[in-house]
């Protein structure tokens, strides 16, 4: 039977589903273009009474039980956009059981859950589209399935998360500390008021777990991937690495080495002339090296319900296309078992900040710690002394984990060592 629209239910009226509520509207005839046939909001759902009256006001049809949808034979996609692993995860897959499209902005529940949800996709014929959940209003997912689907990819990084990026530069461009800059987050709407899944990294880990599973078929495990937010940054690490030519960024990266991945979340020190140095504010930027295209960069606004409602349409496109034609749904690769590579066993650059007496003998004794574990220093810069206590940045060639993190804890044991205040990854670029 040939449809004469697309009827979508969006449960979950925060600033996602209303962002994509908004934006349909507004650029309707342009949807309905692309798609073949009009596409219209049938149902919203959401359980808080301002949510429940800011649809009304747009005319829509509201409910507050997500079962008005899953059980609607006249809803051919659902929306959801409530966040969270529960309840969202249920929904989702009796969505599909009811043979409905499922579109998702929520991160946590397809890192957790990817495989679960697109094997149910599989078996009842439908579409689960994700684009929102890794980079906003960046397109990532999109072509790591499809214009890149050729490629064998050997690596993913960059800027996933814009709230620590907006921090992290503010701190560069204007010399707060870090409460300051987060301070300002929230304020301006770049942070949520409770921002500790940003700041600590957990977003990018779920973000890079889905990375890794579109572009490595990968089933990649949340709780096995490294993560180090951005709290211990302080204004001097900022000044130092700015020093030496570097800025300080919050890098997710997901690396294929041979039959071995990499995937994790920290700190990392960009050189100037590096292009991820010059992403500032609240982007998402993300590099991709695959055979042949080469390096490709993907880099777009992350933050606020525009950009991410700009990634769900574009997918309730691409899913109601698919319906209107009667091609099959969209399809991923089923994530399967990839052996992981323990961060003991990465190599990397270093730079380490640490406090010591400002005497004789003092580098000699953290060099000798340094040589016996086989860690070679690229330089080392004595910055301010406070009393008698000195300030020193040393750069560490590239090096196994290992290696380094034994030194380090050999010269925290060093009575001339007050303390090692600091120690952040570096690139060479």
């Amino acid at each position: 039977m040939e449809k004469k629209s697309i009827n979508i239910g969006i449960i979950g009226f925060g600033n996602i589903g209303s962002s994509v509520a908004r934006n349909l509207r507004k650029n309707s005839s342009i949807i309905a273009e692309r798609v073949g046939v009009p596409v219209r909001i049938k149902l919203v759902v959401d359980k808080k009474p301002k949510a429940l009256s800011k649809a009304k006001s747009l005319g829509l049809k509201v409910s507050r039980n997500a079962g008005d949808v899953i059980r609607n034979s006249e809803i051919d996609i659902a929306v959801e956009s409530i966040g969270g692993e529960n309840p969202a995860r249920k929904i989702i897959l009796q969505a599909i059981g009811q043979h409905k499209s499922v579109v998702t902005s929520n991160k946590e529940v397809i890192a957790k859950h990817l495989r679960t949800i697109l094997e149910s996709a599989k078996r009842n014929n439908v579409s689960v589209l994700f684009e929102a959940a890794v980079g906003g209003g960046t397109p990532i997912i999109g072509p790591l399935r499809d214009d890149l689907g050729g490629n064998k990819i050997t690596l993913l990084y960059g800027i996933v998360n814009s709230t620590t990026n907006y921090i992290l530069s503010r701190m560069t461009e204007s010399g707060m500390e870090f409460k300051e800059a987060l301070s300002e987050a929230v304020r301006n709407g770049f942070a949520e008021p409770n921002p500790r899944m940003d700041i600590e990294g957990y977003d990018s880990a779920y973000k890079s777990a889905i990375l890794a599973s579109v572009a490595f078929g990968a089933d990649v495990k949340i709780e096995d991937v490294y993560v180090e937010g951005i709290s211990k940054i302080s204004q001097e690490d900022i000044k130092y690495a700015n020093d030496i030519g570097y800025v300080i960024k919050l890098v997710a990266v997901a690396k294929l080495i041979k039959k071995e991945l990499e995937v994790r979340v920290h700190p990392m020190l960009i050189p100037f002339s590096h292009r991820l140095a010059s992403m500032s504010g609240p982007i998402n930027a993300i590099f991709v090296k695959g055979l042949p295209v080469g390096e490709v960069l993907f880099s777009a606004q992350g933050a606020g319900g525009d950009a991410t409602s700009s990634a769900v349409i574009g997918d309730i496109i691409n899913a109601a296309k698919r319906i209107v034609t009667g091609d099959g749904p969209v399809s991923f690769r089923l994530p399967k078992k990839i052996r992981l590579r323990k961060m003991d066993d990465i190599k990397s650059r270093y730079y380490i900040r640490l406090k010591a007496p400002d005497r004789f003998g003092v580098l000699a004794s953290i060099s000798k710690i340094f040589a016996n574990e086989k860690v070679s220093i690229q330089a080392v810069v004595q910055k301010e002394t406070i009393g008698n206590v000195a300030t020193i940045v040393i750069l560490i060639h590239s090096v196994r984990e290992k290696n380094l993190m034994r030194a380090i804890m050999k010269i925290k044991k060093l009575p001339v060592v007050k303390e090692v205040c600091n120690v952040i990854r570096a690139t060479s670029g």
